[in-house]
């Protein structure tokens, strides 16, 4: 699948992806490691080392190359630590058992630090380097006061695959990192659990993802064999990517085709009316909505067995979490819980 952020080939279906993992952050023979300290600066005197004939390269020797760009952009002094340049995103990101030795487009750095220029230079210089994404204050989406927040994608690709292990097989979930906020895979995931869990209990013929982010609950529900699943969130992109995760792990699911009802372009960034954006069809039916949860209720028929998650940000204040529960009932969406 074309990627729409940089147009290559950067979206694989979820088999190919899964096939990578065992080899695809492994060193050969000849690839050595020399571990640094992201505490400390970078010492003076070291040079990072190439990448190997096998074109991987440790992931502190391309942190150290990041370094001195920023050192020779006047963006750091030289006195900071190594650690402090970025937030590094390798991709594909997975549980690993030790750091990993990186081939050529494979992280994302995410930095409140770097400008265009030593963005350009990184993504040009340093091949390991997919995109350089500059950090905002706050978290990409809808705010709780409904203010739209972003990073900024500086250079090169921001697109990124997560795999989270479920009790069915595992998901493969994009997302666009300047857009959606990042969310780093676990050996097991809490909130997938909780699903799970919920599922087995309730046994629902729908299954609602009230605010599905780039559709993680909702594809893990699919996958459990769950007849009907129902998406939604109030911020554009994340549907949009939700969409493009139901068609990277089709195969997977009980459906023969997505069908795309609105195209990326033409969605709004946050919407409160339910727009229909996609549709899975098959033994399962599946649809991703664009819109105000509260207003989901009225989008589609109400089922006799229906569950909804809602993973609502906040979820330490039990008023906020309580008042959105209140809220769904109220507006005819049955039986919901906060994974």
């Amino acid at each position: 699948m074309q990627c729409p952020v940089c147009g290559a080939a950067c979206l694989q279906d979820a088999g190919s992806v899964l096939d990578t993992l065992q080899n695809v952050f492994a060193p050969c023979d000849r690839c050595a490691a020399v571990p640094l300290d992201k505490r400390r600066p970078l010492p003076a005197d070291y040079e990072p080392a190439p990448p190997c004939r096998c074109g991987h390269r440790f992931i502190d020797d391309v942190f150290a190359a990041c370094y001195l760009i920023f050192i020779e952009e006047g963006i750091f002094t030289g006195a900071e630590a190594l650690g402090a340049i970025a937030t590094p995103v390798v991709n594909p990101g997975f549980v690993m058992a030790s750091p990993p030795f990186l081939p050529q487009h494979s992280l994302v750095i995410l930095s409140p630090h770097p400008n265009l220029t030593a963005a350009d230079r990184i993504v040009r210089e340093v091949p390991e380097v997919q995109g350089v994404v500059r950090t905002g204050a706050t978290v990409p989406g809808v705010g709780p006061d409904g203010a739209l927040a972003s990073h900024t994608l500086l250079a090169g690709c921001d697109v990124q695959a997560n795999i989270f292990p479920t009790s069915f097989g595992d998901l493969v979930v994009y997302k666009e990192l300047s857009c959606l906020h990042l969310e780093f895979p676990l050996p097991a995931n809490p909130k997938i659990r909780a699903v799970e869990r919920a599922l087995r209990r309730e046994k629902p013929s729908v299954f609602v993802d009230a605010c599905c982010g780039a559709g993680t609950l909702g594809l893990a529900a699919a996958l459990a064999g769950t007849p009907e699943v129902v998406f939604n969130d109030a911020y554009g992109p994340a549907t949009f990517w939700t969409a493009v995760n139901l068609m990277v792990n089709r195969k997977a699911l009980l459906i023969d085709e997505v069908i795309l009802h609105s195209e990326r372009s033409d969605l709004p960034a946050v919407s409160s009316e339910p727009i229909l954006v996609a549709e899975g069809l098959g033994e399962q039916h599946i649809a991703v909505y664009l819109g105000d949860f509260n207003r989901l209720p009225a989008a589609f028929p109400p089922a006799s067995r229906s569950l909804t998650a809602l993973d609502i940000f906040g979820k330490e204040e039990n008023q906020a979490c309580a008042a959105a529960l209140d809220r769904w009932k109220n507006a005819g969406g049955g039986k919901a819980f906060i994974p």
